[in-house]
């Protein structure tokens, strides 16, 4: 196993030294839609009182925890040590491209057409970005820990709140905590587990992590966020977690047990729907050609699962753009008007065996019979066997045969 090594700038509190903003005016995409919040929402509209889950997660005023609070511990920085970004800015796609790699992986959320891509290697040292997408607010989140990236309305019982992070781990997973109860919520599947709004459950926004190639070729009037307006300095570009991604290795700071139907940090695609969840092992979708289609069902619903080379690990190298090439992955319903498509890799692309439509990984048909189709999405998620296995120990897993 490859050492992991975290820096100290990784967990440090210190801000530092405003970057100066790009050079060109006409880069700088304007944002007015953005909410910026102080530590705790002064209108916390009809959420309920109460202490604390950040200053004391053991109360016992509480509701019954979902989770043993002995087992949330500390991951090294205070609350906001790791310090979200609640006034992102942005830029266009040809700005971001002078400091953007083609391999690099972004956070890709689109809501109602308003499209916008976080780089990783901002998202993993600043772990949480609160938004607003298409006029919807987000929380955008990632866990480098568990390489998890998601998004959800930060909307609580009809409530606008912002989220945090709270400095602990619970399965080495980011626990958040919003700033209008200070209740603490899993990232990995939303829920708050400690505090008033222990049971409530964040809604998830479709998003997903792809190659900054692809992303910029398919959305070019998309927005970026900006990296030289976040509020600190940091090494951006770098990864932190050296030698975390290694398909051989073990967790950091993970104490609960390890599922061995597979090796701990394993890639996997998981989905859950109704109950029940499905993972597939990163070697059952992703092949040694520069692309693979892969059929798959579940629920009764026939999905198609796409995956294209190029987009590195930003968890493997210190380099982001130096980590193994690991793909990009998208998941949909294989329905369209009705009739199942079965799909095949040709190149880069996707054509159906149906009408020979040539689809892209965003499940875009791009020519042919279908031309103008775009498949539905499934919500899912790209995470590391051990941490996906320790909230869902029933998923069902498929592995390369």
């Amino acid at each position: 196993m490859a050492a992991i090594a975290v820096t100290a700038a990784a967990c440090s509190a210190t801000v530092g030294t405003v970057s100066p903003a790009g050079d060109a005016a006409t880069d700088v995409v304007t944002t007015t839609d953005v909410v910026t919040s102080t530590t705790v929402l002064e209108n916390a509209g009809n959420l309920p009182a109460g202490p604390s889950a950040l200053d004391n997660r053991f109360d016992d005023t509480f509701p019954d925890p979902l989770i043993d609070p002995s087992d949330v511990v500390s991951g090294g920085p205070p609350p906001d040590g790791i310090p979200p970004i609640d006034d992102p800015q942005f830029i266009s796609v040809s700005a971001a491209d002078a400091w953007l790699n083609d391999v690099e992986p972004v956070l890709v959320v689109d809501v109602d057409g308003d499209v916008r891509a976080y780089p990783i290697q901002i998202m993993m040292w600043h772990e949480i970005v609160n938004d607003t997408v298409g006029g919807v607010p987000l929380a955008v989140t990632y866990c480098p820990l568990c390489n998890s990236a998601l998004s959800f309305e930060r909307v609580v019982r009809g409530v606008e709140t912002t989220f945090g992070t709270s400095g602990n781990l619970f399965n080495a997973n980011l626990v958040m905590y919003d700033r209008a109860t200070e209740s603490l919520w899993n990232q990995l599947d939303g829920r708050a587990v400690i505090g008033v709004l222990t049971g409530d459950v964040l809604k998830q926004v479709p998003s997903s992590t792809m190659s900054w190639g692809t992303f910029k070729d398919s959305r070019p009037d998309a927005k970026v966020l900006d990296r030289d307006r976040t509020g600190v300095s940091r090494a951006y570009g770098t990864n932190p977690y050296t030698g975390l991604d290694d398909p051989n290795g073990q967790p950091f700071r993970f104490n609960g047990e390890i599922d061995v139907r597979a090796k701990a940090m394993q890639r996997i695609v998981a989905i859950e729907s109704e109950g029940a969840a499905i993972a597939w092992t990163l070697d059952a979708i992703s092949s040694d050609e520069s692309a693979l289609a892969t059929a798959a069902e579940f629920n009764g619903e026939p999905l198609t699962i796409l995956w294209q080379a190029g987009e590195s690990s930003a968890l493997d190298s210190s380099d982001i753009t130096a980590g193994r090439d690991v793909g990009t992955v998208g998941v949909f319903s294989a329905v369209v008007d009705g009739e199942v498509l079965t799909f095949q890799a040709d190149g880069d692309s996707f054509i159906d065996d149906q009408t020979s439509s040539v689809w892209n990984i965003f499940g875009e048909a791009e020519t042919g019979p279908l031309a103008g189709t775009t498949l539905d999405p499934v919500t899912f998620v790209r995470t590391f066997w051990f941490s996906w296995a320790a909230f869902r120990p029933d998923t069902e897993l498929i592995e390369a045969s």
